[in-house]
């Protein structure tokens, strides 16, 4: 007679318990991480900022290497995030200086730099592409195609992450550093700063498709560039007499 039992019993989850746990799964592991600053890689993360405005592909190639080892498109690393929050503090400080902020407006300029334009924005962004990758540019099922082949939500937002630090540099630093320039009333001027948001846009543009591009299963992703149409048709017609910077930088800081 057997005594000892051959398998071992299952502990059983609560509701409570199995609720948390649910809703522990669809938190992507990359915000569940904020906190474990000794698994971070800042390191490597630099190095993904610095590729990302000079090779960005080269980037996109890592995410191979990450799918065979984790199993997941997406980075795990939140380190990256908080590199990208610390130049949004030091712009909201240095934006700060020129527009003669008090210090409870500069942490105000902060957390709206951080919480709006990176975070929120990028939510929406991301649930946006999300929808229409998963929706419209997957490649049809065949024998070839793996069985997880969807667009991860996490990975829409990496997506978002990695398009947006070029797009910081050209309209949160660098134009900061031609402001006297862009703000003048004169033709010359005003080219130089519609052609800067243009740029700025256009990186943003190119980063999203340029990173769903890099997953083996879509297709017809060129779609993702469509909004470039729209956009450098703005730009021609701005050059007819609307500073972008002048009326953009009035609304932001209220000036």
């Amino acid at each position: 007679m057997d005594i000892l039992p051959t398998t071992s019993p299952t502990p059983q989850l609560n509701g409570s318990q199995y609720r948390s746990s649910a809703v522990s799964n669809r938190v992507p592991v990359l915000f569940r991480r904020l906190t474990r600053f000794h698994q971070m890689d800042f390191e490597l993360a630099a190095w993904q900022l610095t590729y990302l405005c000079i090779s960005p592909k080269r980037v996109y190639r890592n995410v191979y290497f990450h799918k065979q080892t984790k199993n997941t498109w997406a980075r795990d690393d939140p380190a990256i995030l908080y590199l990208i929050t610390a130049c949004l503090c030091v712009s909201a400080v240095a934006w700060s200086v020129v527009y003669s902020f008090s210090f409870g407006r500069a942490l105000e300029l902060a957390f709206v730099m951080i919480l709006r334009d990176f975070f929120l924005t990028g939510s929406v962004v991301a649930t946006i592409i999300w929808f229409f990758a998963n929706r419209v540019l997957l490649s049809p099922p065949s024998h070839s195609t793996p069985e997880d082949a969807k667009v991860e939500w996490a990975y829409a937002f990496d997506v978002h992450t990695n398009a947006f630090f070029p797009f910081y540099l050209t309209l949160y630093l660098a134009q900061l550093f031609v402001l006297p320039i862009i703000l003048k009333n004169n033709w010359v001027c005003l080219f130089i700063s519609n052609t800067l948001y243009l740029a700025g846009f256009a990186q943003y543009i190119y980063g999203i498709y340029l990173g769903l591009n890099t997953l083996p299963f879509l297709v017809r992703t060129e779609l993702l560039l469509a909004p470039l149409l729209p956009l450098f048709t703005g730009y021609i017609i701005s050059l007819l007499g609307f500073n972008v910077a002048k009326n953009v930088l009035a609304v932001y800081f209220g000036s």
